[in-house]
């Protein structure tokens, strides 16, 4: 018997800093409602605390990050360290955007879940998010 949740998956997608560009975001947005998932959109120039306050505030089960300006590097590790310092342990950190596969693979690393580069199916993000919080917030 496989496991399934008993309520809808919520999903925080946020931009953060300067970058502007949030056509893909709205995309994933509707996409992740689309298939049954509540979705908070919080808009662009989002700051990393922002970020996961909302997500706290919202009780998400995943945080997904667009970002396309290549400040990859330091938006993860910061979000990655303020839910360390909050104490959220259970709460998935993905997103996607232009992130060289090493860079993907550094964060990863850290503890950032699976990162998503252009092209990738909406079904290969769905389940992906679907799977893990089954596995990891079926409360």
């Amino acid at each position: 018997m496989s496991k399934t949740l008993n309520r809808p998956i919520r999903v925080l997608v946020a931009k953060v800093g300067l970058d502007g560009h949030d056509r893909g975001a709205k995309v994933i947005a509707t996409s992740l409602r689309d298939a049954g998932m509540e979705v908070i959109y919080t808009g662009l120039r989002q700051t990393p605390e922002m970020v996961v306050n909302t997500a706290l505030q919202e009780d998400v089960d995943a945080i997904g990050i667009s970002i396309l300006s290549g400040a990859h590097m330091t938006v993860f590790p910061k979000i990655v360290d303020i839910m360390r310092q909050k104490q959220v342990k259970d709460v998935l950190l993905t997103g996607g955007g232009i992130i060289p596969e090493s860079d993907m693979q550094k964060l990863k690393d850290i503890g950032v879940g699976e990162l998503f580069a252009p092209g990738t199916t909406m079904e290969t993000i769905v389940n992906y998010i679907k799977g893990w919080v089954v596995e990891n917030r079926n409360f």
